[in-house]
């Protein structure tokens, strides 16, 4: 399995964690549905996510502008964990990647506007980083 579509996955066992309060181990067994290939990274990003939910949320709250993080579109919302994930944790995701990616995840699930959305945000925590 390839980094986009692990981050696919990745979206989708996030997305149900936040729904039904599943544990991380139960969603991506959820989503794999018997899949065969190299689930690490799925594995990864997914359990991470979930190590630091609540300091995720926190990063994300203090860079949103003029709207609040429960009137977020959860799959949107869950789109921006992975990608503020990757950006604080994986060290072979360059910042840039993750916001790329995140957006290209927000076309997929959501809308023309999330990606826009999602890219401000998101922009504005990597320049936090820097």
């Amino acid at each position: 399995m390839n980094r986009r579509t692990a981050r696919e996955k990745g979206i989708q066992a996030l997305y149900q964690m936040d729904v039904s309060g599943a544990e991380s181990a139960e969603a991506i067994a959820n989503v794999l549905e018997d899949s065969e290939g190299d689930s690490r990274y799925l594995h990864e990003i997914v359990a991470g996510v979930e190590k630091h939910w609540d300091e995720i949320d926190t990063i994300i709250k203090n860079n949103l502008e003029k709207w609040s993080f429960d009137r977020l579109a959860k799959v949107d919302r869950n789109i921006l964990r992975l990608a503020v994930y990757e950006m604080n944790y994986s060290e072979d995701v360059p910042g840039k990647v993750a916001v790329n990616e995140a957006i290209e995840l927000a076309k997929y699930f959501s809308d023309e506007r999330a990606g826009k959305f999602i890219n401000g945000v998101l922009s504005k925590i990597n320049q936090s980083m820097d």
